[in-house]
């Protein structure tokens, strides 16, 4: 007995074949976007934990912002005191600082040189005076500067000629002068002088060989008998 199969079954099998392809499809579609949105996730959890991390640490630096800004202001303060306690010692210290000008001027002041007026602002002292000559001024000028350590830039303001009368009818050519220096404070003084001693002591001396007696061979004489 033959038994003919009369349904469309090629029709049946093309709609199975369709309808596992749409499956497949629908289903590679929802674990695409599984995917797709765990990453997504998992990219807003990191972004998310950086941005915590970041504002942890704008709050560190707005804190640390403001210990600068108080330590600032205590190195300012530092500065300050360290300023006032220099004058105070720079005070104590220039108290003895007319003594050691005068004392100083009388010693590097050469013969024919005499002093009209002396003044002094802040640190830089001017004299006024006469000179018998260009070159006892000039003799001055260099004491004040190689000389003392209490003086320190020595500088020829103007010299001009005058004259000074010494009697009715005697009258001598003399050299007016001005001039200004800087008066140096006690405690640089003292480094230099220490500055000065150091140098010296350093000095390297150079040995002096001592002489050696030269031995001169004395000829042996015959003796005769």
């Amino acid at each position: 007995m033959i038994l003919i199969n009369l349904l469309p079954h090629r029709e049946a099998a093309r709609k199975f074949r369709k309808d596992v392809f749409n499956f497949s499809l629908g289903a590679s579609a929802l674990v695409g976007g599984l995917i797709v949105g765990a990453i997504f996730l998992w990219y807003q959890a990191l972004i998310s934990g950086q941005q915590g991390k970041n504002r942890i640490l704008e709050t560190e630096i707005k804190a640390l912002d403001v210990k600068i800004k108080d330590i600032a202001g205590l190195e300012a303060e530092i500065a300050s005191l360290r300023a006032r306690q220099q004058a105070v010692e720079d005070l104590q210290a220039d108290r003895n600082l007319p003594v050691h000008m005068l004392s100083e001027m009388v010693k590097q002041m050469p013969d024919g040189v005499y002093i009209n007026s002396m003044k002094q602002d802040n640190q830089v002292v001017e004299i006024k005076g006469v000179a018998q000559s260009n070159e006892r001024v000039s003799e001055l000028l260099r004491n004040l500067a190689n000389n003392t350590p209490w003086f320190s830039k020595p500088d020829l303001v103007e010299i001009v000629a005058g004259t000074v009368a010494l009697s009715a009818r005697e009258q001598r050519r003399v050299s007016n002068f001005t001039m200004r220096f800087r008066l140096v404070r006690s405690s640089e003084a003292e480094k230099a002088r220490a500055a000065a001693a150091s140098a010296a002591s350093g000095a390297l001396t150079v040995p002096i060989a001592k002489p050696v007696a030269a031995v001169t061979p004395v000829a042996s004489s015959p003796i005769k008998k």
